[in-house]
């Protein structure tokens, strides 16, 4: 086909120009002098200027070290400018950064280095046991192993070097990109959060990183007047990509290092810096709310806060727009795909509990249930917020549609684009999608499906519950039971209580109600905070 202008010469421009690097290189041109960064703990502030420079010195070290286009540089660090650092250099090198959940065992870590084989390991000094461990099981050892620490004083274990030895009297100018960068160069490398597992990788190419970055962009909305701080690990998609060094320093805002969550610190950071933008998962935002019940501090400066990894329901959605914010958004996705149902200020109340509708440039559906295989997109159950099928997701914007060195798993859950994610849901006519629960979650009692997440809706509505995990449990006349595990609010509360709150609920039938229930200190949650369907250790039932 002949077109009106050189599509190859756009092709050339747009491959190996859109870069996410080159977005960021223009915000140290344009906002040389501005904030870019904050660390507390530390006093320190870099603008873009001063924190490009401790990038490059990073990016010669790497480079001195071996590292080439296409090695992997993996780290376990805590929020930390070092985070930053080896982040933004790794876009320069073009090589993959590849950041690990810091509460994986040692075993686990072991697996994540033998798989990936990185060229540089670089660690946080508060981890050096876990990491120790870890190196010692992994068959094949890093040529380069680095440690960190907050004040950059502790002195490196043998065969290790500290980071301020490794980046000294290295230059701070900039390194060329090289010619071959193109954005189909894998960037970034994450790793699910597994709860039964072992986590999968999931690469992340140039493009999907600054389309992730328009994406948080568009529906923050954020700009460069804006101050960000992440109540979770930079770790994950939701941290890195939401509110983190993706989208922050993409866009020539500033964020501030939550290097580890506390309810009282984070909210005189809030005041203290300005914070215009608060992302977390709801048990840390309420513990916030809770906070601020008893000792108010002036957040004035808050234009929103972003939750994501579980759903949002009306009480305590109406709890946070009156104690915090007006500004609510909840967001719904995956490792593989960032988020891609959004819940915005103008949903909220009235659409609380469901995950929203789909983001700008995504298509989620829900899709009729078959046994093995995959159900056609265009094979959906009706929208009547009553027949359950499985959520899909395509999101090409932010997604390879694929896991590292897993083609079986690739062929598992992904066809023609489309991610098929496990989770169940239902839909309204408007496309709101409310997530039940998962494939693997349900409990099937005499029969009948049970979904977890709506029976804990409803025990969450109870005064006494700050918050409850629902499982199924074997049984010899019903396949299952279910079983309720309840964080209490009130000491008070007894399983009388609960009882009577379940049989007088209205929204609750008879076989989806709690057969026993068990009080605990807390519940199991994933490193993103995400609630996880399993039995905690030590605990049975009779």
């Amino acid at each position: 086909m002949q077109h009106s202008y050189n599509v190859e010469a756009f092709r050339q421009n747009f491959e190996h120009q859109y870069l996410w690097i080159n977005g960021f290189l223009r915000n140290v041109l344009r906002r040389a002098d501005k904030p870019a960064l904050y660390c507390p703990l530390t006093s320190r502030m870099w603008t873009y200027r001063s924190l490009n420079e401790d990038v490059n010195r990073l990016a010669h070290a790497l480079r001195k070290a071996g590292v080439a286009q296409g090695d992997v540089v993996m780290y376990t660090l805590l929020n930390s400018a070092e985070f930053v650092f080896t982040y933004v250099a790794c876009h320069k090198l073009r090589c993959v950064g590849a950041p690990l959940n810091y509460r994986l065992s040692p075993g686990e870590l072991a697996l994540l280095i033998d798989a990936s084989k990185p060229k540089v390991f670089l660690y946080d000094h508060d981890f050096a046991p876990i990491i120790d461990e870890a190196l010692r099981l992994a068959r094949t050892r890093p040529a380069t192993i680095v440690m960190a620490d907050l004040e950059n004083t502790c002195t490196a274990p043998e065969g290790c070097l500290a980071w301020r030895d490794f980046v000294k009297d290295m230059p701070c100018t900039d390194i060329p990109l090289p010619k071959t960068a193109t954005i189909f160069d894998e960037t970034t490398r994450l790793f699910t959060s597994g709860t039964t597992n072992l986590p999968k990788a999931v690469p992340v190419n140039d493009l999907n990183e600054t389309l992730s970055a328009h994406d948080i962009l568009m529906h923050f909305p954020l700009n460069a007047t804006d101050v960000t701080m992440n109540l979770t690990p930079w770790f994950h998609r939701g941290g890195l990509h939401a509110g983190g060094p993706t989208p922050v320093l993409y866009a020539g805002a500033a964020m501030v290092v939550l290097r580890d969550f506390a309810p009282r610190l984070a909210v005189h950071y809030i005041a203290a810096y300005g914070i215009t933008y608060l992302i977390g998962v709801p048990t840390v935002i309420n513990m916030i709310a809770r906070l601020q019940e008893t000792a108010p501090t002036d957040m004035s400066c808050l234009r929103g806060i972003v939750l994501m990894g579980s759903p949002l329901d009306a009480e305590p959605c109406q709890r946070y727009m009156r104690l915090l914010t007006p500004n609510i958004n909840n967001g719904y996705g995956t490792t593989e795909t960032l988020w891609n149902t959004f819940l915005r200020p103008y949903d909220l109340p009235a659409h609380a509990g469901s995950a929203g509708t789909p983001c700008t440039d995504d298509d989620v559906r829900v899709l009729r249930l078959v046994d093995e295989g995959f159900a056609e997109p265009s094979d959906m159950v009706p929208m009547d917020n009553q027949t359950v099928g499985e959520v899909a997701i395509l999101s090409l914007a932010k997604s390879t549609c694929c896991y590292y060195d897993n083609e079986e798993l690739t062929r598992k859950k992904f066809k023609d684009g489309w991610l098929y994610t496990g989770d169940l849901a239902t839909w309204d006519e408007h496309g709101y999608i409310t997530i039940i629960g998962r494939k693997d979650d349900m409990i099937v009692s005499a029969g009948e499906n049970i979904y977890p997440t709506q029976v804990e809706a409803i025990l969450n509505e109870h005064p006494g519950v700050a918050e409850s995990l629902v499982l199924g449990i074997p049984d010899p006349k019903r396949g299952q039971i279910v079983v309720a595990l309840i964080k209490a609010h009130d000491a008070d509360l007894t399983e009388r209580d609960l009882k009577q709150y379940c049989l007088e609920h209205p929204m609750l039938s008879p076989y989806k109600r709690p057969r026993m229930y068990k009080f605990v200190d807390e519940l199991p949650h994933n490193a993103t905070g995400k609630l996880l369907h399993k039995m905690p250790k030590g605990i049975t039932f009779p």
